[in-house]
């Protein structure tokens, strides 16, 4: 990850007992950009909920892996956050090193599960 350029959005480090949460493209940056403008206060949501429960035990309406080979990538856990009705975030996984990886995010439905 680069380290940054002025105007940048400033992260804020993990709290203790949260997961971390990092871009893992540009595109999901770029995503996640759009989703503030459009849906701030679901997105929001969303950030707390999955820094502290990534991987919730019941699923939810709005927090499930994804299924069939979207389900796993480079062996973790590829999960999903509707943030609204279109607007989706999908991340991974990474327990040993208590991270997420926010790999695609974006006001519209993702193409790859049409």
């Amino acid at each position: 990850m680069s380290p940054g350029k002025k105007g940048d959005r400033v992260a804020p480090p993990a709290q203790p007992g949260c997961w971390l949460l990092r871009f893992a493209t540009t595109d999901a940056a770029k995503g996640w950009d759009e989703l503030v403008q459009q849906a701030g206060a679901n997105l929001w949501t969303a950030y707390e909920v999955i820094r502290t429960d990534p991987i919730p035990f019941p699923t939810t309406s709005r927090q499930h892996r994804l299924k069939g080979a979207l389900g796993t990538v480079g062996g973790f856990e590829q999960w999903q956050y509707e943030v609204t009705a279109g607007g989706r975030i999908w991340y991974v996984v990474d327990a040993e090193k208590k991270t997420v990886w926010i790999k695609w995010a974006g006001t519209g439905h993702p193409k790859a599960t049409e």
